[in-house]
């Protein structure tokens, strides 16, 4: 009785430890290129702080060509007017005409400083978009990560309901023999224990899917369910 008790759980074991073999998971079979281009293109849309950036840039090109109109900034025209017959003429009243004089005046500093003005604006322009290409990159980077991240988080799931599913298929028919008899109440016990064990772990292996997909939304802002 003992030999076949001792065949009869090394045969169990055998069984379940093969029907976990078949059930590894790889996330290759869940993995979408496609799929992942949506969502790097909805973080981009989304995020906020990728709108920041837009409008950095936006602010950046106005200044630009604002700077490009600073050219009539070292001119500047006024008129003086002279009554008929006001013939005086001083230091502080220099008027050697009469009627109506127009007066043209050039800023050197302001004309020759306006090329590295354009230039500087020209810059910060360059500045915004390597900033805005590389904040791309990093958010194209983490969609990735979070992306692979859900869908090992789903695999490990599915792995760990299969071991809940082996152990209580391993429960069930230990109990059958425990109750004839021909199982001790250890080996029963240990097969409860387990059963206890992976139904924990299988918890836990929830907690992780709903945490790496509460991630990856927060970046894409929107659920996936939204995204087909």
């Amino acid at each position: 009785m003992n030999n076949k008790l001792k065949v009869f759980c090394l045969s169990l074991f055998i069984l379940t430890f093969a029907s976990n073999l078949y059930a590894q998971e790889t996330i290759f079979h869940d993995l979408s290129y496609p799929y992942l281009e949506k969502l790097i293109a909805t973080a981009k849309k989304n995020y906020p702080q990728v709108k920041v950036l837009e409008e950095q840039v936006n602010i950046a090109r106005s200044t630009f060509h604002q700077s490009g109109f600073g050219w009539l900034d070292a001119f500047n025209a006024s008129y003086i007017y002279s009554p008929q017959g006001a013939t005086t003429t001083s230091a502080t009243n220099p008027i050697i005409f009469n009627g109506l004089q127009l007066v043209a005046t050039v800023s050197l500093g302001s004309l020759f400083e306006r090329p590295y003005t354009i230039h500087n604006a020209r810059e910060a322009v360059k500045v915004v978009e390597y900033q805005q290409e590389q904040y791309f990159l990093t958010i194209e980077a983490n969609v990735k990560r979070f992306y692979f991240a859900y869908l090992e988080a789903q695999a490990d799931l599915r792995n760990k309901v299969n071991a809940v599913q082996d152990a209580s298929t391993a429960v069930n028919q230990l109990k059958h023999t425990f109750e004839r008899g021909e199982t001790t109440f250890q080996v029963y016990s240990e097969a409860l224990n387990n059963l206890y064990n992976q139904t924990s772990f299988r918890l836990q292996s929830e907690l992780a899917v709903f945490t790496a997909k509460t991630n990856l939304e927060e970046l894409l802002g929107a659920k996936l369910e939204s995204i087909k």
